[in-house]
């Protein structure tokens, strides 16, 4: 299944303006810039503890993954009197934080395109793999929004993105109590709680209030750091330029600047995967006079495989499987299910895609002048900047046309009010978090070694500088360990209780 960059995959369907935003005017606080106090009634088991405590737990990030982590954690605590040995934890009452930067729970807000749909199946939500009787699953979501049976009348396992953002910010609404939004963090520190003690027991996380620019320092013996990936903008490019434009922040970023819907503008988009094609196809009804521009490194846009046996990648179970290949199997393993995530399109969006582009063959048989083209076989070179006109020249290198008497290729120029830039994003975060506990590598952070993670997502440390009670954990950032669905949503139901037992488990922090 084709990744919209992380975390999900996505097709986009022509759907009314006025259609969606019926199913806007359905989601509460849709437009809220700060989450709201829950009320009484829907607050977790979690309990806020004050800034000075030593906390059991901090989670840096609070997306899916740590959403998940939460949500498995509430499940343990409100299952601690049942005779069940899977799910009990050691603490009654965790003290627990978590910290994300930005102002409100969101998930790719750039990407909530209208009529976008998930293509993972509903059951793979934050619960349900894990435990089907949880109070958030999705199902439940449904039953308390009162849309139910109407979900069900719609005989679909694929909610809209929409719709299923709102249900994960339904449920980390559960955890306002315990979530410092508008938070950035600043460093995770090594740290000693007892002065006679020879290892580090705990770590300490600093970040600074975006609002008014408080330094908060808290410690905790085990921290989650889940920060999801960071937009990857080409080297060629200028990574701070106003007409160049990451997926992630297109639906908000393309009207502030394309500001006149009916104008001639010229867009190019880089990229073959699902985004760039998403974004290509949605430019053509958000500004039905612009001439877009899919440019593309291969010859042509190729299908995802979404078959049922090459799904079973995404499975939970699968996890161990990669982790337990030598390094060698594990790479040639990984890249060959890249065509299931990367640089590939859902079919049905390939041929609504081809379907329009014929479409302008019917009346005109020079593509140079089609309003949507995609151009093939081309890389860009270099950017120049036009300020004069407000737009910016695309110098692209053509692969395809090489001139064989000299060997030189030619080159094409393009100039664009915008260009879309659908190339993933980068997930090191982690190391500039952690710069200062680096000695604590195994053989004293030499610069062959890296950070590398257990089985159980717990960094590898030296044992004898790091005591068992503490730990650092990584989430999101470990497919070449543990697989392509590392990144995605398929298994945070089962991984977030994986995290949660492995710190507050009986006889935690097992692995090694």
């Amino acid at each position: 299944m084709p990744g919209i960059d992380d975390e999900s995959t996505v097709r986009t369907e022509k759907r009314t303006v006025n259609g969606n935003a019926s199913i806007v005017s359905e989601l509460p606080n849709g437009n809220a810039n700060k989450p709201s106090s829950p009320s009484p009634s829907r607050r977790s088991l979690l309990k806020r503890s004050p800034a000075e405590d030593v906390h059991d737990l901090i989670c840096i990030g609070f997306g899916p993954a740590s959403l998940a982590i939460a949500v498995a954690l509430n499940d343990s605590l409100a299952n601690a009197g049942d005779n069940s040995d899977s799910d009990r934890i050691e603490f009654k009452q965790p003290k627990v934080a978590f910290i994300e930067r930005q102002p409100r729970f969101t998930w790719h807000a750039g990407m909530l395109l209208p009529g976008a749909k998930m293509q993972i199946s509903f059951i793979k939500d934050l619960a349900t793999l894990r435990d089907p009787c949880s109070k958030f699953t999705f199902l439940n979501y449904l039953h308390q929004k009162g849309r139910l049976v109407n979900f069900i009348n719609l005989g679909t396992f694929l909610p809209l993105r929409l719709e299923y953002e709102d249900y994960m910010r339904w449920c980390a609404e559960w955890f306002d109590d315990v979530v410092d939004y508008d938070h950035e963090v600043m460093s995770v520190t090594p740290k000693t709680l007892h002065p006679k003690s020879s290892k580090v027991d705990a770590f300490q996380v600093q970040s600074r209030n975006a609002a008014d620019g408080q330094v908060v320092t808290r410690t905790a013996r085990n921290v989650v750091i889940a920060v999801g990936g960071k937009p990857q903008i080409p080297k060629y490019f200028p990574q701070k330029h106003p007409r160049i434009i990451h997926s992630s922040a297109y639906s908000k970023a393309v009207p502030a600047l394309l500001r006149k819907q009916d104008a001639p503008y010229r867009v190019a988009i880089i990229g073959s995967g699902q985004s760039a094609a998403e974004i290509f196809n949605d430019l053509h009804s958000r500004f039905p006079n612009a001439k877009t521009i899919l440019i593309i490194k291969g010859s042509a846009l190729r299908p995802s495989d979404d078959s049922p046996f090459v799904n079973e990648i995404f499975d939970p179970s699968h996890v161990d499987d990669v982790y337990r290949q030598q390094p060698n199997a594990r790479e040639a393993s990984l890249a060959a299910d890249r065509g299931t995530n990367y640089g590939v399109v859902r079919l049905e969006l390939l041929e609504h895609i081809y379907s329009e582009l014929y479409t302008q063959r019917l009346t005109n048989q020079a593509e140079e002048d089609w309003q949507h083209r995609i151009l093939n076989h081309r890389e860009v070179s270099s950017i120049d900047d036009l300020p004069e006109h407000d737009m910016v020249r695309l110098h692209m290198r053509d692969s395809n046309s090489t001139d064989h008497t000299n060997g030189v290729s030619h080159d094409d120029v393009l100039d664009v009010d915008a260009v879309l830039v659908a190339t993933g994003y980068v997930r090191n975060a982690h190391e500039d978090m952690l710069s200062s506990a680096r000695h604590l590598l195994p053989k004293n952070g030499e610069s062959s070694e890296s950070w590398k993670v257990s089985r159980n997502y717990r960094l590898d440390l030296d044992p004898d500088k790091v005591s068992d009670e503490a730990g650092v954990w990584l989430q999101g950032c470990n497919e070449n360990t543990h697989g392509l669905s590392d990144t995605l949503l398929s298994i945070l139901a089962t991984r977030g209780g994986e995290l949660v037992q492995s710190i507050f488990g009986q006889g935690s922090h097992p692995e090694s």
